[in-house]
């Protein structure tokens, strides 16, 4: 058990999402944020301000060297992420969590199954889509419901991507492409809700319609917001993600099914509250449907989120649920949801659906591919 009664939380990375963890921090009763770092300066002072006068760091190696620090939390561009795992390790090891993806580059994950080798403390990477309230009790219900999940489907019909520092989410080279940087979300709800792994990625997917007129340094973003992956599993079931990002109309923005002999049972996800329309009255609140095929169906619940956990976030209050779990982890109870493992094999699976998108054919993963990390 450890003595820790306050955790004291740096944080690399101090744009929108950078904001939303130290919300989220500020609500636990365990936790709060002592360091920041950005090099963008007037991002660093804002997020000082929110976690409540904070210290600004002028450099990562000055955060780590800040005497109230229990655990890192990195929040920075995906390109980012690999280099500032390697400066915790090798200059303060502590408790980590870090912002989805783990890395962008194939070559990586060797690179940090040989970091974490024997790693003393929890790190966690941050899915937080496993915690939005309707999901979670998706995951929870699933196998009852439908008597063995034989189909999945997770739909996401949202908004473009949203202006970040230098425009870094606009292409490819930075983000490790829209199935890597967006869709690990999903392909890690895959491999959980269906507690298997897959052998075959097929993917189809492009620029439509988003970014196609902006330029930033003299080129075109090359992002894609629209696509289809089918992913097979071994034990034979089957999941496709669905993916629109000029869909911000919709009433929900996830979707997601699962299908099997006994009944299907689905989530309903709202967008961020932010942006739905006034005029139109409250946001949508999630749903959970379950529909057996006898006796017939469906039973519609509703699944709220606690107004102030809603309004520390974009994500359904998941951020929060992630935070409070990794609190716990820190102070010697719990376990470690999300391992290195688990966030180097959604990758994986995003890795192979970029390479299927873009050589028209379907991708193996039962040669082994080298992803793999014993965390």
């Amino acid at each position: 058990m450890n003595d820790l009664e306050i955790v004291n939380y740096g944080l690399i990375g101090c744009g929108m999402m950078g904001r939303e963890h130290i919300q989220n921090i500020n609500l636990l009763p365990n936790g709060r944020v002592s360091v920041v770092y950005d090099p963008v300066a007037d991002l660093a002072e804002a997020a000082a301000d929110l976690a409540g006068d904070a210290h600004v760091a002028g450099s990562v190696e000055e955060l780590l060297s800040f005497g109230a620090l229990d655990a890192v939390v990195i929040v920075s561009p995906n390109h980012l992420h690999v280099a500032q795992l390697r400066q915790i390790v090798e200059t303060r090891p502590l408790p980590i969590l870090c912002e989805k993806p783990l890395y962008t580059d194939p070559a990586d994950a060797a690179v940090l199954d040989a970091l974490f080798k024997d790693y003393p403390h929890p790190v966690w990477v941050a899915m937080e889509y496993r915690y939005m309230p309707p999901v979670a009790a998706l995951i929870a219900q699933a196998e009852a419901a439908t008597g063995g999940i034989k189909m999945l489907t997770i739909r996401e019909h949202r908004f473009p991507f949203l202006q970040k520092v230098d425009d870094w989410n606009r292409f490819n080279a930075k983000t490790g492409g829209t199935l890597v940087e967006k869709c690990c979300h999903f392909f890690d709800l895959m491999r959980l809700i269906l507690q298997d792994e897959p052998v075959r990625v097929m993917a189809s997917a492009g620029q439509a319609v988003n970014h196609k007129d902006e330029v930033y340094g003299g080129q075109v973003p090359d992002i894609w917001d629209h696509g289809y992956v089918i992913v097979d599993f071994a034990k034979g079931a089957r999941a496709m993600l669905e993916l629109c990002m000029f869909a911000e109309g919709s009433r929900y923005q996830e979707e997601i099914s699962a299908v099997g002999p006994n009944g299907k049972i689905e989530a309903f996800v709202p967008g961020p509250g932010r942006f739905w329309p006034k005029l139109l009255g409250d946001a949508p609140v999630p749903q959970l449907v379950i529909s057996p095929r006898a006796p017939k169906g469906p039973f519609v619940s509703e699944i709220p989120v606690d107004p102030a956990v809603l309004e520390a976030g974009d994500h359904n209050g998941s951020t929060f649920y992630q935070h409070q779990r990794f609190n716990a982890v820190i102070r010697g109870e719990g376990r470690v949801e999300v391992s290195l493992t688990d966030g180097h094999k959604a990758i994986e699976i995003a890795l192979a659906a970029q390479e299927s998108a873009q050589i028209g054919q379907s991708v193996s993963l039962t040669e082994g591919t080298g992803l793999r990390c014993a965390g």
